[in-house]
């Protein structure tokens, strides 16, 4: 049986870590599964709680010393994924770890080797006007760019067969690590199929961490893979474990 790597990057998710983990390990996936937690210098009690208690087999948790951003986090992650393929999945409960199962059944079926989910954005889960126009411009770039179509590069929803997700070279640090992914994949000649994926974005007051700032780095980061062709990784960041 295939095992799937589930990459958790969490940075002060109090109110929604230890649900988004539960949900993770009980959703109904039908390969072998592992969950990488990194823990990005989270100061409001998330790091305690991960910490704090014993988790099942299958569940390590990585510290960062410091926040670093969803970008490191992810690459760290990344790094000890020991699973055939790996699927990022964020803490913040925007997404249903369900919706992995679909992602994830092309893939082993031989039809690719990379699979996102796309969002349907409506009056319940655009977060605002600017979020739905930003995420729509940022792709439209993208495919611009690059010469493909696309509908959603920012979805946190990615899986994609872990010897090439970490053959990418990727850098990025932050949110623009979603772009990135994205054009390293596409420069390697992959076809990527999207498939549609629940999804209801939560309120800035509630703990959304992107700005409009996200997305001129997305901006400049499709860019620089565009021009570039290629790129070193950054050192990697310092983590301690608490296994």
């Amino acid at each position: 049986m295939p095992k799937l790597s589930i990459l958790m990057p969490v940075f002060n998710e109090l109110n929604t870590v230890e649900r988004a983990i539960s949900e993770t390990l009980a959703a109904n996936i039908p390969v072998e599964r592992e969950l990488v937690i990194v823990d990005d210098g989270s100061t409001d009690g998330t790091r305690e709680i991960l910490t704090g208690r014993e988790w099942p087999e299958g569940v390590r948790v990585i510290l960062h010393d410091e926040n670093q951003g969803k970008g490191a986090a992810v690459r760290t992650a990344l790094k000890e994924a020991r699973g055939e393929y790996s699927a990022i999945m964020d803490a913040d409960l925007e997404y249903d770890p369900g919706d992995l199962a679909d992602l994830i059944e092309p893939l082993v079926q031989g039809k690719g080797n990379v699979a996102y989910g796309v969002r349907a954005f409506d009056g319940s889960s655009s977060h605002s006007f600017l979020y739905v126009m930003g995420n729509r411009g940022v792709t439209l770039a993208c495919n611009v760019l690059f010469n493909v179509y696309l509908r959603d590069i920012m979805t946190c929803h990615k899986v994609i067969r872990t010897e090439i997700f970490q053959s990418l070279e990727l850098r990025e640090t932050g949110f623009a690590i979603e772009p990135e992914i994205t054009a390293r994949l596409i420069q390697r000649g992959e076809r990527i199929t999207e498939l549609p994926v629940y999804y209801a974005a939560r309120a800035t007051s509630e703990g959304k961490k992107l700005t409009s700032a996200d997305g001129f780095r997305t901006l400049r980061t499709l860019a620089r893979c565009r021009i570039t062709g290629g790129g070193k990784p950054s050192a990697p960041a310092p983590v301690l474990s608490a296994d």
